[in-house]
């Protein structure tokens, strides 16, 4: 591998968490009365994704629809099977608060791959998904396809705090 492939892995890697982490800066200072702040926050997480995305294309991270699918796949099993659950067990062994949100995750990154699953098969068949709404349980990760249940089956929230994803 070549040192400008390492560089790319390495920039793509920070400039997406710098992104993450002005997102939840923007929020911080929203509620903290400072909407300006907020805005100047939310325009450096911007940038930070395109340049994380520049990374990621060139790294030709980004294949056909069927390819990204089967990442994607991979990806969420490799979280809810190997990367979480000794987190987990880690988080809950130490009583730290960490543990809620692994958890949460951990089950929210199943349900994903198996939405990925759904949407590979329908892409190989040379289709699109048919569900039109998409609803987010902004507490734990969970997606619900067609309307969101009365409460989330993973962290309990309220259908009304569902969001629809456009």
């Amino acid at each position: 591998m070549s040192n400008t492939t390492d560089n790319l892995k390495e920039a793509f890697s920070g400039e997406s968490q710098a992104h993450q982490k002005y997102r939840a800066f923007a929020k911080r200072a929203e509620t903290d009365g400072f909407p300006n702040v907020a805005k100047l926050f939310r325009t450096a997480a911007e940038a930070e994704r395109i340049h994380a995305e520049a990374h990621f294309r060139n790294m030709d991270g980004v294949g056909t629809t069927k390819d990204n699918l089967q990442s994607a796949i991979e990806g969420e099993t490799y979280e809810f099977t190997t990367m979480y659950p000794p987190m987990l067990e880690e988080a809950q062994k130490e009583n730290h608060r960490a543990r809620v949100m692994f958890g949460f995750a951990m089950k929210a990154e199943a349900v994903h791959a198996e939405l990925y699953k759904l949407a590979l098969q329908a892409v190989a068949e040379g289709k699109d998904l048919t569900e039109l709404n998409f609803y987010l349980c902004p507490m734990c990760g969970h997606i619900e396809f067609g309307q969101p249940p009365a409460a989330c089956p993973i962290c309990g929230a309220k259908a009304e705090r569902f969001s629809l994803v456009g």
